[in-house]
């Protein structure tokens, strides 16, 4: 928890610090797309062998076609299979000055029944149990993560309180966004919109939030989301909440919408 807290300081600090650099209208533009895991972290695995790390992977990159073709600048924080440490996957939207980071990642339960979608923002203090329990399964993937020294200037940490209960308010927004775009991808309830201290959403400057997209340890989901069907409708719905919240973004600030380019469909 020392090193949680150590990271959600340095992410209440930089908030201000990346905001104070840019314009005041700055418009919604760049999204970094984080696929959970990768190299021999595999992540979650199916009863069928589906890996989490390669679902991600694929499903991230689908999303990124979308909102490419829908004008935005896209980056992902891994396009191979390999290991990303939390310390560069943080400095991929640090250095984008991205305005919006999603982390993609595909569930799993010692119950086999549990289904569904459910979406996440920061705090250091998780929604229930089951949220801590998710959250403790992907911070496992961060072994290697830095240890960041806290700043103890009370100015800075006024101002980065304020800039951190703006990113939080706005974290909230996108995570209810995508939760009502991809349940609505399945014929089951959804899990809700929840909090835990999630490592890779720690150290940001800018919204964020983290897309459990089903149950790989679920048979018959882990056979939906292996279907490319399946992937471009779970693409499309993420595709649709980002847009979404770009345009209300942009609204808040005052910004006229963009001319709408093409679809957001893609392959």
């Amino acid at each position: 928890m020392r090193r949680l807290g150590a990271a959600l300081c340095i992410w209440l600090i930089g908030a201000p610090l990346a905001l104070a650099g840019e314009p005041a209208s700055d418009r919604f533009d760049t999204v970094v797309i984080d696929p959970g895991h990768g190299g021999d972290d595999h992540g979650a695995e199916g009863p069928d062998g589906l890996l989490e790390k390669s679902l991600v992977l694929d499903v991230a990159q689908r999303v990124r076609t979308r909102l490419r073709a829908a004008g935005l600048h896209v980056l992902l924080t891994r396009d191979d299979d390999v290991y990303v440490p939390l310390e560069r996957r943080t400095a991929i939207a640090n250095e984008a000055q991205a305005d919006l980071f999603l982390s993609i990642h595909a569930n799993a339960s010692s119950a086999h029944s549990a289904r569904g979608v459910e979406t996440f923002f920061l705090s250091l203090a998780a929604s229930d149990d089951v949220a801590r329990q998710v959250a403790a399964r992907e911070n496992a993937a961060f072994r290697d993560a830095a240890q960041p020294a806290a700043n103890d200037d009370p100015l800075v940490s006024i101002l980065g309180d304020m800039a951190a209960a703006d990113q939080l308010r706005e974290s909230d927004e996108f995570a209810r966004l995508a939760m009502q775009e991809v349940s609505g991808v399945y014929a089951v309830p959804s899990r809700g919109v929840k909090q835990a201290p999630f490592v890779v959403l720690m150290g940001l400057a800018m919204p964020a939030s983290l897309v459990e997209i089903g149950f790989v340890s679920n048979r018959q989901e882990a056979q939906s989301l292996a279907d490319d069907a399946q992937r471009d409708r779970i693409a499309d719905a993420l595709a649709r909440a980002v847009l979404e919240f770009g345009r209300r973004y942009d609204a808040r600030r005052g910004i006229q919408p963009a001319p709408s380019p093409t679809s957001t469909g893609g392959g």
